[in-house]
């Protein structure tokens, strides 16, 4: 991802794992086409996978349906953030994600310490961090050299732009990390993105929604696109960008045809950003992207309006727009990028039946902070005197006397805040309190503080029953409920339109924080040809950024499970529902539909011998000649 575009977590370590492996002692080397395991060129599809954004019971299901779309490999980086919580502690026993652009929050404190650069303070922790991950790996044999999995190990992230930035400490650095890396000897390739000096034996790949045009800087290394990206990130109170598959489909084709080898999706599974683990001020909750596709001579058509016809191998063939066709024999298309369909399932989110009850708030404590600043004046003064604040910070709110007096967001294009607005005041002494957010950090709440995320800790507060929450819709309140796990096994999760702005808890885990800001943009056009940028297909005008947030199953018990919120800016607890995700298929008026297939179906088999796969999309029509069963 862009560092000028987004503040993604800094992440030091990529592994590619591959999912076909046998345990065996193999050789991963490269040469200038394509990675080479066992001597064999491969050509290599891949897909993000991000396992903090996942539950550990989520994980085995996740790879299998990688598997089965076509995966040959899964990416992932490893969190620094999440596992090394205290200097020289690497923990993988649990997670505990805070948002420090993916780095442990203590390294913040080491003295003289300078990020990113030829600073021996931070040299010295990434290297201590870098060497145990991969003992560890080696300890477990996980490496391809070892008979394990890991075919790909990547040091920094996209670094190449602050190389230049910084000049001659940041190539000393990026020389260091690179050097660094080699010298653990893990048997297979190191990698850097983004990093067009890359020293041997580093390959440098590329990262972007197109990669056709990019050349490593060697005739021997391979052409790796190490993110593909498959669509956007979304912003609370932005749009949801929508990349069209045949446009995807043609930027990996065109990829392979330049002599493109290794693909790998970014998000293949996008995930959630659980906790305060967003990786940027605005970053959702949900970091879904959009999705992935599968994959010998080429006809390309880059005219992003008209149709060409063309004359190859005394054949005539028509190509549409933007598009490529694959002839595997040089003379029968098997594969056009335009003519690949969308998905033939419908989302959909449907209530469980399981209420929210008992209900109950807790005001969070605004009068226990320091005395503060104070001043006094004599005369007159303004009948309507306006109060101008301004920030840094993500979100103001403003209190006079207690009461909201107002609040002050800041974008992702404009993160400063500046509020003014008239205030009013009341005769002899007033208090005015600003609240001063950033978006993913720790805020500072008496009320988690005191344990009220934790049934464990409940009784230390006075929480308050109460019939008007609805009515009063209090900022900077604590709300709780109870409900039971819904049966089925659907993915669940909260919907909370009827809510501003907080952060959820499920018995005492953070599923994130929820903001229901509406989504401002122009989602009227939207058509696959010609060059994809995040603006050009976007989604959910009007609506919230995001409504609905995961609860992973694996976090409820049968009864009894204990719901907690901070709401900032005030909203209806009691409309919000707990619903489940429903795929319904466009098979209209049947309750079941059959295919008959035969190889007939398809004529000469233009790959044989080679292992195939069907996609069927059925629309059955409600006609009485079509009941009866064939």
């Amino acid at each position: 991802m862009e560092i000028n575009s987004i503040s993604k977590c800094l992440l030091l370590l990529l592994i590619a794992v591959q999912l076909c492996c046998q345990q065996i002692h193999c050789s991963v080397t490269y040469d200038g086409k394509a990675i080479l395991i066992n001597g064999r060129r491969r050509i290599l599809i891949s897909g993000s996978i991000h396992y903090p954004r996942s539950t550990p019971e989520m994980w085995e299901d996740v790879i299998m349906k990688a598997k089965e779309g076509g995966l040959d490999v899964i990416e992932t980086y490893v969190f620094w953030n999440v596992h090394e919580p205290s200097p020289g502690i690497v923990l993988f026993s649990s997670f505990l994600p805070k948002n420090h652009r993916g780095f442990p929050v203590w390294l913040k404190y080491v003295p003289n310490i300078s990020f990113r650069t030829d600073n021996e303070p931070f040299k010295w922790a990434m290297k201590g961090f870098t060497e145990k991950i991969v003992t560890l790996m080696k300890g477990e044999k996980l490496f391809e050299s070892q008979g394990g999995p890991i075919i790909l190990s990547q040091i920094e992230n996209e670094y190449g732009a602050l190389d230049k930035k910084f000049g001659a400490v940041g190539h000393n650095y990026m020389t260091w990390a690179a050097n660094m890396a080699v010298g653990l000897r893990t048997g297979v390739p190191w990698i850097m993105c983004k990093q067009d000096d890359a020293p041997d034996p580093i390959i440098n790949t590329c990262n972007g929604f197109y990669c056709d045009y990019f050349s490593p800087n060697k005739p021997y290394k391979p052409k790796i696109w190490t993110e593909a990206w498959t669509g956007w990130f979304t912003e609370f109170g932005g749009v949801v960008h929508k990349r069209p598959v045949q446009d995807l489909a043609f930027a990996v084709a065109r990829f392979i045809q330049k002599g493109g080898s290794f693909i790998n999706y970014y998000m293949y599974h996008g995930g959630t950003n659980f906790g305060r683990s967003a990786g940027g001020p605005f970053i959702t909750t949900s970091y879904d992207y959009d999705a992935p596709l599968d994959e010998y001579a080429f006809l390309s058509n880059y005219d992003t309006t008209n149709a060409a016809r063309v004359y190859f191998n005394r054949m005539h063939h028509n190509l549409p727009p933007w598009s490529i066709s694959i002839l595997p024999d040089c003379s029968r298309v098997v594969f056009n990028t335009a003519k690949i369909g969308v998905q033939s399932t419908r989302m959909t989110m449907l209530p469980t039946g399981s209420p929210m009850v008992s209900w109950e708030t807790y005001n969070e404590d605004l009068t226990s902070s320091d005395q503060g600043a104070t001043f006094t004046t004599f005369g007159l003064l303004d009948q309507h005197p306006k109060l101008l604040v301004q920030s840094t910070g993500h979100a103001l709110h403003v209190f006079i006397n207690g009461q909201l007096s107002g609040s002050a967001f800041g974008t992702r294009e404009n993160r400063r805040i500046k509020y003014k607005e008239k205030v009013r005041l009341r005769f002899g002494s007033n208090k005015i309190a600003l609240l001063s957010v950033a978006m993913g950090l720790s805020v500072g709440l008496k009320g988690e503080a005191l344990g009220v995320v934790s049934a464990n800790r409940m009784s230390s507060v006075a929480w308050v029953q109460g019939s008007l929450i609805a009515q009063k819709k209090q900022p900077l309140t604590w709300h709780k409920a109870y409900f039971d796990e819904p049966d089925g096994d659907e993915p669940l999760a909260l919907d909370m339109h009827s809510m501003g702005k907080g952060q959820v808890w499920i018995n005492g885990q953070s599923i994130g924080r929820y903001w229901t800001a509406h989504a401002t943009g122009d989602c009227r056009r939207c058509h696959y040809t010609g060059t994809y940028r995040p603006p050009k297909c976007q989604a959910g005008c009007g609506r919230p950024t995001q409504q609905w947030y995961h609860v992973p199953r694996s976090w409820l018990k049968p009864s009894g499970n204990l719901l907690v919120l901070f709401e900032e800016l005030g909203g209806d607890p009691t409309r919000i529902l707990l619903v489940k995700r429903s795929m319904r298929s466009r098979c209209v008026g049947k309750e079941r539909c059959a295919v008959a297939i035969a190889n007939s179906n398809f004529g000469e088999d233009p790959c044989p011998n080679t292992l195939k796969r069907l996609s069927v999309e059925a629309i059955c029509a409600p006609s009485s000649r079509l009941n009866r069963r064939n």
